[in-house]
């Protein structure tokens, strides 16, 4: 009887009335801008014709210098002021293609800053974009592998979706250099260098019902070094500023009242350790500087995970210093999220998160207040065990790495947020 009358005294979601189109912040250099503002990559080349010859595309060649990547020359980019309004095409109040002056559609939307082609749903769907940050070391590339493999093998189905990249080459890039080493063969990856950058990985989530609009996934690997480094940082500020959520990555290691703990009991010498890790603190101080303060009321309202990584290391605590972690904790129990995000599990690991976070390093937990008007707290372990000379012995066991993107999910008005029946 009672959930008979508790159906009519619930608050229900608000509909919310769909836009005519959407802002769009473009995935490679985060660039935000209206639909009517693209450019266009002509679909054909002509050897008679100077503007529709091969040639160097000056601003595509300029973000690809910042990454190392190889330079080419392009087919032309076609402005949309340059071809008449009845030559326009239009797809749910959105520019997708323009006709040339040859008769030659193209629907090959560019960024007008970067040149990097856009996703098809660009405009017509929200810009819903994740970034991942952290100091060197965190297990940032790890965790971001772990997590598609997550999305990919059982997440997506959980929530009547798919986790696809965004084109055949990112596909083939992430395999190769990511998820065969670590799943196959076991091995971690190298250390992400400043100096090497990579494009992003770009992958949708897109939901079955086709009324629910896909949402877009970057990850931008920022080498950790670089989240100390102010001149470095810069140039992904915008990555971080136009995201619609963040991942803030934490080692246990980086926390000086735990590490020698933790040290101890794995094994390792000081000399692996101290020098390699920044505090957690002085990430979030680098943030503040380079885009936080430049928010109103120096406060960022973007949704932020603090996820705490390598989460199975906790265990070297739990005999010796039950005031930090209990061998009952949630930590060490994977759990699964299926159609919406499970609010007692949620409640339970970020309120036992946040009180270790306190205990063992309450300055960061004092920044993050000060600066992030939006947390929740998470711990994770991307494969489940301690490697060892940098290979994992046994099964990866991934544990709890969807939670915080399934957070991130509900803050984005994705899916609920319920107790379990």
């Amino acid at each position: 009887m009672l959930g008979f009358f508790k159906q009519f005294f619930e608050k229900k979601p608000v509909e919310k009335e769909r836009p005519p189109y959407y802002s769009i912040v473009c995935p490679y250099c985060f660039h935000k801008f209206e639909p009517d503002e693209v450019v266009f990559r002509a679909a054909h080349t002509k050897e008679n014709d100077d503007e529709f010859t091969l040639q160097e595309d000056e601003r595509l060649n300029a973000w690809r210098r910042k990454f190392n990547l190889s330079q080419q020359d392009m087919e032309a980019v076609i402005e949309p002021h340059t071809i008449p309004e009845e030559n326009h095409v239009y797809s749910e109040n959105v520019l997708v293609a323009v006709i040339d002056r040859y008769g030659v559609a193209t629907r090959r939307r560019l960024c007008p800053s970067c040149h990097n082609e856009l996703p098809i749903s660009a405009g017509k769907t929200p810009s819903n974009i994740i970034s991942i940050v952290g100091a060197s070391q965190v297990g940032k590339s790890v965790y971001m592998t772990s997590l598609i493999h997550t999305l990919q093998s059982s997440t997506a189905s959980n929530f009547d979706a798919a986790c696809m990249p965004l084109s055949a080459e990112i596909s083939r890039k992430f395999r190769q250099n990511y998820l065969e080493p670590i799943f196959d063969r076991g091995m971690m990856l190298e250390s992400t260098n400043p100096n090497e950058q990579q494009e992003p990985f770009i992958f949708q989530f897109v939901f079955k019902d086709d009324q629910r609009a896909p949402l877009t996934l970057v990850f931008f690997d920022v080498a950790g070094e670089g989240m100390v480094e102010r001149d470095y940082l810069e140039i992904y500020a915008s990555h971080i500023k136009n995201s619609s959520g963040i991942l803030f990555l934490v080692d246990p290691l980086q926390i000086r009242t735990i590490r020698d703990k933790i040290r101890l009991n794995v094994g390792q010498e000081e000399g692996e350790f101290a020098s390699r890790y920044d505090e957690p603190r002085e990430v979030v101080i680098s943030l503040f500087e380079n885009f936080i303060a430049h928010q109103q009321g120096s406060k960022t309202k973007i949704p932020t995970a603090i996820v705490l990584t390598k989460s199975d290391m906790l265990q070297y605590l739990k005999e010796e210093d039950s005031e930090y972690i209990q061998s009952n904790s949630n930590v060490f129990r994977n759990v699964i999220h299926k159609g919406y995000l499970d609010q007692t599990e949620f409640e339970n690991i970020n309120g036992e998160i946040r009180r270790f976070i306190e205990k063992v390093d309450r300055p960061f937990k004092d920044a993050v207040d000060v600066y992030f008007q939006n947390t929740a707290y998470f711990a994770v372990s991307a494969l489940g065990s301690n490697p060892v000379n940098r290979q994992v012995t046994g099964v990866i066991s991934p544990t709890r790495v969807d939670e915080p993107f399934i957070w991130l999910l509900h803050q984005l008005d994705y899916i609920d947020r319920r107790d379990a029946p």
